[in-house]
């Protein structure tokens, strides 16, 4: 039930948010970007992830005497950070926009299709970082009570695990913003394929692992994290990032629904950082069930392929 009090949560907040929203008609007028209107913002902004990391992991945990899973969080980055370097890597000249240089370094990361701010790498590699610490402080720590039984982690005969719904949702979620885009933007070119992306990276990893991982998630830390980082994701875009030209998103690559309240944030950036909170816990806590397990690596996922002795 906790998995769907979460999704209840997030949905009694979202549902009149949306109507809300909806009854702006007029943008607020775009900032203009000469002279300079926010020098080194973006650069400045990553402070949003660096400094909750700095306190979670060098006063928070280290305060209360709590003990990191090293191997297990080390393992999820790896695994996550290339995700999202890779967006950005292949993607970012078809999805993304960068109007604003003075609002950066000037320092070009390699991309495809030309360099982006080597800013993108660092905002996808702090925010799984923030994401993560901040889920296991309040997992170890404030809200400890919830917290699975460390008994229970070694328990199963296999990690991976078909979920069938999470693939149910990915079909008709993908259908559905071609059929919004088809509908009610005819006129742009191409396809959702910023959706497509975000919807495969959050449902491909449930898809494999939400069975085994969700007993062992503490869903009220994890409601608190998503909730917190959805929040310091708006505040970002919405109010600085947008209206600064800090980054924008190519509309040919978009659903074609942006809030106009918000600066006209597409809602493809409210899935965002709720895929990247859902993924990065499922694989956290399945890394975390692994390791604690001791067996290898095909052994914990697969399971066994030895016969069974009678």
């Amino acid at each position: 039930m906790s998995f769907w009090l979460v999704a209840a949560m997030l949905g009694m907040i979202s549902v009149p948010a949306y109507f809300t929203l909806h009854t702006a008609r007029v943008s607020s007028p775009a900032i203009p970007l000469s002279p300079d209107p926010s020098p080194c913002g973006y650069t400045v902004s990553l402070l949003l992830f660096i400094i909750p990391i700095v306190v979670i992991a060098f006063w928070f945990i280290p305060q209360e005497g709590i003990k990191i899973a090293q191997k297990s969080f080390w393992w999820t980055i790896g695994i996550l950070f290339p995700m999202g370097a890779l967006l950005d890597f292949l993607f970012a000249s078809h999805f993304f926009l960068f109007l604003n240089p003075g609002a950066t370094l000037g320092i070009k990361a390699p991309a495809l299709g030309g360099g982006v701010p080597i800013e993108e790498y660092a905002f996808y590699l702090t925010g799984f970082l923030a994401v993560l610490l901040l889920y296991i402080w309040l997992d170890e720590y404030w809200l400890s009570a919830y917290t699975a039984p460390a008994e229970e982690r070694p328990r199963f005969d296999r990690l991976l695990r078909f979920h069938p719904e999470s693939l149910l949702l990915a079909v008709v979620l993908i259908p559905a913003a071609f059929l919004y885009r088809h509908l009610f933007a005819p006129a742009l070119p191409g396809f959702p394929a910023y959706f497509i992306f975000l919807v495969l990276g959050a449902l491909v990893p449930s898809a494999m692992l939400l069975p085994m991982a969700r007993p062992m998630i503490n869903w009220r830390a994890f409601s608190l994290t998503l909730f917190m980082i959805l929040l310091i994701s708006l505040l970002w875009e919405v109010t600085l990032a947008l209206p600064y030209g800090w980054w924008n998103f190519q509309d040919d690559t978009m659903i074609g629904l942006r809030i106009t309240a918000w600066a006209r944030l597409p809602i493809e950036e409210i899935f965002v950082w709720i895929m990247v909170s859902y993924t990065s816990i499922i694989v956290y806590e399945t890394v975390k069930r692994w390791q604690a397990s001791g067996r290898k690596a095909m052994h914990a996922f697969l399971g066994s392929t030895k016969p069974s002795v009678s």
